[in-house]
């Protein structure tokens, strides 16, 4: 029977990843999707983009852009450009190892991850950060997506960072803008545009789950586990790794 695979963040944990791909015993027509966040903070990131590259050749791979892909995407434009504005990044060190490590295939590769991706068989749609309780419009394709206003792409963009929203409006608030009344967003999303599987928020004590959202970053940089949610028939199971060690300390971006 043909498989869902969710793979969880990585973060640069090649070795993590490769022993969560054979525990998985991957199968010619499984299906891949990755939450985002191949990169940054953990030992090599490059490695890991090279991984999920491989993989994509044999295999129906999709992997949804986090919030770090976005920043390298605009650190590579940036680069490219010459202003000198990547330099002044926020991580720039770290963002310039990394490109130097990556082929000229892994950046094409890179340039292919979409905004978000839906299960349509399970009712599952796969998103980076989280749904603002103000969201009232999702779109039905990628595609639908790149015909919206810049305004509206903007505002849909959001999905890459949510953690918490606003107690009253249900708004996107960045981080450290929240106070202790403010709910994470799962907790309130009401399922509107089905369950959400999601990464970005690290859950160190295993998977997050909530009535209609599944968080499946299990802080593997951290020095927990990485987590892959699989879909065989109805009812997902989950597929875990331990970390062989911590290589970030501080949670966040």
């Amino acid at each position: 029977m043909e498989r869902t695979i969710i793979i969880g963040d990585v973060h640069g944990m090649d070795v993590e990843l490769t022993n969560l791909l054979n525990k998985l015993e991957i199968r010619s027509d499984d299906h891949i999707v990755f939450v985002g966040d191949l990169v940054d903070k953990g030992p090599n990131s490059a490695g890991v983009v090279h991984i999920v590259r491989e993989l994509s050749n044999t295999h129906n791979v999709v992997v949804v852009e986090g919030n770090h892909e976005e920043k390298h995407r605009r650190f590579r434009k940036h680069r490219k450009n010459g202003t000198g504005i990547d330099l002044k990044m926020k991580g720039a060190e770290e963002m310039c190892e990394i490109t130097d490590g990556l082929s000229e295939e892994d950046v094409s590769f890179m340039d292919t991850f979409v905004p978000f991706h839906k299960v349509e068989k399970h009712n599952v749609l796969v998103v980076h950060g989280g749904i603002p309780g103000s969201m009232t419009e999702f779109p039905e394709t990628v595609e639908e997506l790149s015909s919206w206003s810049s305004k509206k792409r903007k505002s849909f963009s959001k999905t890459l960072r949510t953690r918490f929203v606003n107690k009253e409006t249900g708004k996107f608030l960045q981080l450290g803008d929240n106070t202790e009344s403010d709910p994470f967003w799962a907790e309130v999303f009401d399922g509107r545009f089905g369950h959400v599987v999601f990464g970005h928020e690290p859950f160190m004590d295993g998977v997050g789950e909530f009535p209609h959202a599944t968080g499946i970053d299990t802080g593997a940089v951290f020095g927990g586990e990485l987590t892959a949610m699989v879909f065989e028939g109805s009812v997902p199971s989950f597929v875990s790794v331990k970390s062989r060690g911590k290589f970030c300390k501080a949670f966040g971006e």
